[in-house]
């Protein structure tokens, strides 16, 4: 079924002949908008204290890692097809421990006419894979998990969180 028959299910991305297109934002208002994504990276309490301590053989793991989101979510339209390029204002990526892993979570934000989810994800994302990168040869077993979006501010929809982590 193409999108000139779904109505009100109307896809976005595909156009009357069921080709995918971009989405035109032109006329959209700019607006304030904000996403926020978190992830986890759970390994051994050795490769954990190893990143905290940074001893870890390839050197500055959370560094580089950050690094690596924030350049990951610069480039977000090079990767998933559909995004629009976009000038971010922002784009943080934060750490924190837990028993077993590290969280991290990445924000990105811009004054402008579509979110920024992706950017967030992307960033999150990236951000993980160079932990693992870089720890690997501490422990090869790690698993990267619970990626997800948390948060998004701004546009039509408004303000949203995800369920269980309250307002």
């Amino acid at each position: 079924m193409n999108s000139s028959t779904r109505g009100d299910d109307a896809l976005t991305h595909i156009d009357a002949e069921g080709n995918a297109k971009m989405v035109d934002v032109g006329a959209k208002p700019a607006t304030a908008r904000l996403a926020v994504a978190s992830g986890r990276i759970r390994m051994s309490g050795e490769a954990l204290a190893a990143i905290k301590a940074g001893n870890a053989p390839k050197g500055d793991v959370l560094g580089t890692a950050r690094i690596s989101g924030i350049m990951a979510a610069k480039r977000t339209a090079e990767l998933i097809p559909m995004c629009h390029p976009l000038a971010l204002d922002a784009v943080t990526v934060d750490f924190s421990w837990e028993a077993d892993a590290l969280r991290v979570t990445a924000s990105a934000s811009l004054t402008g006419k579509t979110g920024v989810e992706m950017e967030a994800i992307v960033a999150a994302t990236m951000t993980l894979v160079t932990i693992y990168d870089m720890a690997k040869a501490l422990d090869k077993a790690m698993v990267i998990e619970d990626v997800r979006l948390v948060e998004k501010r701004g546009g039509k929809s408004g303000h949203w969180r995800a369920p269980g982590l309250g307002e």
